[in-house]
Protein backbone atom coordinates (compact mmCIF):
# COMPACT_ATOMS: atom_id res chain seq x y z
CA UNK A 1 0.00 0.00 0.00
CA UNK A 2 1.16 3.54 -0.69
CA UNK A 3 0.22 6.95 0.63
CA UNK A 4 -1.66 8.36 -2.36
CA UNK A 5 -1.70 12.04 -1.50
CA UNK A 6 -1.86 14.69 1.20
CA UNK A 7 -4.11 17.76 0.89
CA UNK A 8 -3.70 21.36 2.06
CA UNK A 9 -6.43 24.00 2.23
CA UNK A 10 -5.17 27.41 1.11
CA UNK A 11 -6.37 30.95 0.44
CA UNK A 12 -3.60 31.43 -2.14
CA UNK A 13 -3.87 28.52 -4.56
CA UNK A 14 -1.61 29.88 -7.31
CA UNK A 15 1.07 31.11 -4.86
CA UNK A 16 1.24 27.75 -3.10
CA UNK A 17 1.25 25.82 -6.39
CA UNK A 18 4.13 27.95 -7.71
CA UNK A 19 6.08 27.47 -4.45
CA UNK A 20 5.91 23.66 -4.60
CA UNK A 21 6.82 23.70 -8.29
CA UNK A 22 9.82 26.02 -7.81
CA UNK A 23 11.35 24.53 -4.66
CA UNK A 24 10.34 20.86 -4.80
CA UNK A 25 9.78 20.05 -8.48
CA UNK A 26 6.04 19.38 -8.23
CA UNK A 27 4.34 18.85 -11.59
CA UNK A 28 0.78 20.22 -11.56
CA UNK A 29 -2.25 18.86 -13.33
CA UNK A 30 -4.74 21.26 -14.85
CA UNK A 31 -6.72 23.25 -12.32
CA UNK A 32 -10.02 21.69 -11.31
CA UNK A 33 -12.88 24.10 -10.61
CA UNK A 34 -16.36 23.29 -9.32
CA UNK A 35 -18.44 26.33 -10.26
CA UNK A 36 -21.37 25.34 -8.05
CA UNK A 37 -19.49 25.56 -4.74
CA UNK A 38 -16.37 27.60 -5.56
CA UNK A 39 -13.95 24.69 -4.96
CA UNK A 40 -10.64 24.83 -6.87
CA UNK A 41 -7.68 22.48 -6.70
CA UNK A 42 -4.43 21.29 -8.20
CA UNK A 43 -2.70 17.97 -7.78
CA UNK A 44 1.10 18.20 -7.87
CA UNK A 45 3.03 15.01 -8.56
CA UNK A 46 6.60 14.61 -7.31
CA UNK A 47 9.50 12.47 -8.56
CA UNK A 48 8.69 9.68 -6.08
CA UNK A 49 5.11 9.45 -7.34
CA UNK A 50 3.70 11.06 -4.18
CA UNK A 51 1.07 13.73 -4.77
CA UNK A 52 0.03 16.89 -2.98
CA UNK A 53 -3.46 18.31 -3.43
CA UNK A 54 -3.79 22.07 -2.97
CA UNK A 55 -7.38 23.14 -2.41
CA UNK A 56 -9.25 26.43 -2.10
CA UNK A 57 -12.91 27.09 -1.29
CA UNK A 58 -14.71 30.07 0.22
CA UNK A 59 -15.57 29.74 3.91
CA UNK A 60 -12.80 27.39 5.05
CA UNK A 61 -11.69 28.67 8.50
CA UNK A 62 -8.06 29.42 9.39
CA UNK A 63 -5.94 26.68 10.96
CA UNK A 64 -5.28 27.47 14.63
CA UNK A 65 -2.13 25.30 14.84
CA UNK A 66 1.05 27.30 15.50
CA UNK A 67 3.53 25.44 13.30
CA UNK A 68 6.52 27.51 14.42
CA UNK A 69 6.56 26.98 18.17
CA UNK A 70 3.50 25.39 19.81
CA UNK A 71 2.68 22.27 17.85
CA UNK A 72 -0.53 20.33 18.35
CA UNK A 73 -1.73 16.83 17.54
CA UNK A 74 -2.43 15.98 13.92
CA UNK A 75 -0.40 16.30 10.76
CA UNK A 76 2.35 18.82 11.47
CA UNK A 77 4.82 18.74 8.57
CA UNK A 78 5.60 17.50 5.09
CA UNK A 79 9.07 16.10 4.44
CA UNK A 80 10.80 16.26 1.07
CA UNK A 81 13.72 13.88 0.52
CA UNK A 82 16.85 14.65 -1.44
CA UNK A 83 19.79 12.39 -2.26
CA UNK A 84 22.69 14.02 -0.39
CA UNK A 85 23.58 16.22 2.56
CA UNK A 86 24.97 18.76 0.08
CA UNK A 87 21.53 19.01 -1.52
CA UNK A 88 19.96 19.68 1.89
CA UNK A 89 22.51 22.47 2.42
CA UNK A 90 21.94 23.91 -1.06
CA UNK A 91 18.15 23.99 -0.63
CA UNK A 92 18.50 25.64 2.80
CA UNK A 93 20.76 28.36 1.37
CA UNK A 94 18.46 28.90 -1.62
CA UNK A 95 15.36 29.25 0.51
CA UNK A 96 17.04 31.47 3.11
CA UNK A 97 18.43 33.73 0.37
CA UNK A 98 14.93 34.00 -1.11
CA UNK A 99 13.42 35.11 2.20
CA UNK A 100 12.18 31.89 3.79
CA UNK A 101 12.89 31.47 7.49
CA UNK A 102 14.97 28.42 8.42
CA UNK A 103 13.49 27.20 11.70
CA UNK A 104 16.19 24.61 12.51
CA UNK A 105 19.19 23.12 10.80
CA UNK A 106 20.63 21.93 8.64
CA UNK A 107 21.49 19.40 11.30
CA UNK A 108 21.98 15.71 11.96
CA UNK A 109 19.15 14.13 13.90
CA UNK A 110 19.44 11.27 16.36
CA UNK A 111 17.57 8.93 14.03
CA UNK A 112 19.96 9.09 11.07
CA UNK A 113 18.68 12.05 9.06
CA UNK A 114 20.25 15.31 7.96
CA UNK A 115 17.61 17.99 7.58
CA UNK A 116 16.40 21.54 7.91
CA UNK A 117 12.96 22.89 8.72
CA UNK A 118 11.15 25.81 7.10
CA UNK A 119 7.64 27.06 6.29
CA UNK A 120 5.80 27.38 2.99
CA UNK A 121 4.13 30.73 2.12
CA UNK A 122 1.08 29.83 4.24
CA UNK A 123 3.02 28.68 7.30
CA UNK A 124 2.84 24.93 6.71
CA UNK A 125 5.90 23.30 8.26
CA UNK A 126 8.30 21.54 5.88
CA UNK A 127 11.44 19.45 6.23
CA UNK A 128 14.07 18.81 3.60
CA UNK A 129 15.89 15.65 4.54
CA UNK A 130 18.26 12.84 3.59
CA UNK A 131 19.57 9.74 5.35
CA UNK A 132 23.21 9.90 6.40
CA UNK A 133 25.76 7.35 7.47
CA UNK A 134 28.52 8.27 9.94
Amino acid sequence: MTLEHVAIWTDNLETLKDFYIKYFGGIPNGKYTNQSNGFESYFLTFRSGARLELMMKPGIPDNLNDTQSLQHKGIIHLAFGVDTMAQVDEKAVQMKNEGYKILRGPRKTGDGYYEFETLDPEGNRLEVTTKYID
